[in-house]
């Protein structure tokens, strides 16, 4: 292990300064490392005292994993995490290259770890967590896995590799009952728990939590599948012997929502909390990685401290981030998949004054565009990115006029800049991944996500 795990780090170091000179990508250095020594995450992470947390799901892995580090550092815990977006191995192997020992020693009493839903069966037999929290199974990249069923295969292999604890999204149709179908083997042994929102705050959005619909025996007699979105009857979906969304009593609970704040229920009390941007969707984030905090230190756990560790938080890179470019306000919101877009376009309290949005070839298949509701947005007045006449065409049939379609995204940009200051609100920038990251760079943020990586 010695010699291996040392080499890994030094050339990887060496390749790291060189990326970063270049402007190259985060991962590049931890996977030279992991051809280095194959074994270099278990061999630096395994000597962790508190061992792993494993946050995986289709949507709000970045935010949860930012919050649920900040959660248990405000508790008083070296917290090893990777940078939002470095969930493959390689990416989470440079972020190990950032802070290990030559000798390969992490400096930490636990790690928390976002993990790609595709490569997390792998990752966590690797690594063996502690305690896996699963947030949510949306429709996300089709062209990598197809259906949601599939997502649901891997993520009930995930969970199955937690050693104490598994944290669950009670109000999302496929994990309310994930524990039962793991069998009373695995929770005999282990903690099991749940986090969700009322039942009032999820009737009250415009489209529940644009969850993943449940087909074949999780339907109804008629063959009617679950609701995506609203918590269902506690007593299960008829005929179909699986619990509905919402049937879990949860241990934190979101039951009051502000603009970018919320109140979430725990053990009887109530807390406020502020969120990294609006919506639902971020409260339910903060949920999640509450009850996942609860579950890591049981005695030892605060509500007090949760409080304070989500009020003094950064927004994670992209997710809702305020940039400020020449004195104007830009807020960044990133559409992954149809769930994250139709969530935030829910969030918006009215019509943004200026809108910029930009789709590239990492949405491959932008088709699930004509499945969302666009009725908050009232215009766009610039759309970029190789993407972007198919937005148009959809934009058109929603008769949502469009000002300008341009293929050149630096001129797109500028052009978007050059537009008056908003009367009211700020610029609202609406990007896949991809393009965040570039246009993020265009605007001047030159760091790559993650900083130390």
């Amino acid at each position: 292990m010695g010699f291996r795990t040392t080499t890994a780090v030094l050339v990887g170091r060496a390749v790291r300064v060189a990326s970063r000179a270049r402007g190259g990508g985060s991962a590049i250095p931890g996977n030279i490392a992991l051809k280095i020594d194959p074994e270099f995450l278990q061999h630096s992470i395994a000597r962790i005292p508190l061992g792993v947390v494993a946050v995986s799901g289709s949507n709000g892995k970045s935010t949860t994993t930012n919050m649920l580090a900040g959660i248990l550092r405000e508790h008083g815990l070296k917290v090893f995490t990777n940078p939002s977006g470095g969930n493959l191995p390689q990416g989470i192997a440079s972020s190990v290259l950032s802070s290990v020992s030559v000798t390969g020693v992490l400096d930490a009493d636990i790690a928390i770890l976002e993990v790609d839903e595709g490569y997390g069966p792998k990752i966590t037999k690797m690594l063996t967590p502690s305690t896996v929290l699963l947030l949510n199974i949306q429709i996300d990249q089709l062209n990598r896995y197809h259906e949601p069923d599939r997502v649901v295969r891997m993520l009930e292999e995930v969970a199955s590799t937690a050693t104490q604890s598994l944290v669950l999204n009670r109000d999302d149709n496929y994990l309310v009952d994930l524990d039962t179908r793991l069998g009373s083997g695995f929770t005999g042994s282990r903690a099991v728990s749940f986090f969700g929102a009322s039942p009032e705050l999820i009737g009250a959005s415009a489209h529940g939590l644009a969850s993943a619909e449940r087909f074949g025996d999780a339907t109804s007699g008629s063959g009617t599948p679950v609701a995506g979105g609203a918590a269902g009857s506690a007593e299960g979906t008829a005929g179909s012997g699986h619990l509905a969304a919402g049937a879990r009593e949860a241990d934190v609970t979101v039951t009051d929502l502000g603009d970018s704040q919320a109140v979430l229920g725990i053990d009887g009390h109530d807390i406020a909390v502020r969120l990294p941007a609006r919506g639902l969707h971020y409260a339910l984030d903060a949920a999640a990685a509450t009850a996942a905090a609860r579950a890591v230190l049981g005695d030892r756990f605060r509500a007090g401290l949760v409080t304070a560790a989500l009020n003094g938080l950064t927004t994670v890179y992209g997710r809702g981030e305020l940039l400020q470019v020449d004195g104007e306000d830009i807020e960044i919101i990133m559409m992954k998949n149809p769930a994250s877009l139709q969530l935030n376009l829910d969030s918006l309290s009215a019509p943004p004054e200026q809108v910029f949005m930009a789709v590239d070839e990492g949405t491959p298949d932008p088709s699930w565009v004509y499945d969302i509701d666009l009725s908050s947005l009232d215009h766009v007045d610039v759309i970029t990115g190789s993407k972007a006449w198919q937005f148009a065409v959809r934009f058109g049939y929603a008769n949502i006029p469009v000002g300008t379609v341009d293929l050149d995204v630096r001129a797109a940009v500028k052009q978007f800049l050059a537009l008056p200051r908003p009367a009211h609100g700020r610029k609202t920038m609406i990007l896949n991944y991809e393009q965040m990251m570039g246009i993020r760079k265009i605007l001047g943020f030159k760091e790559l996500e993650g900083g130390g990586a």
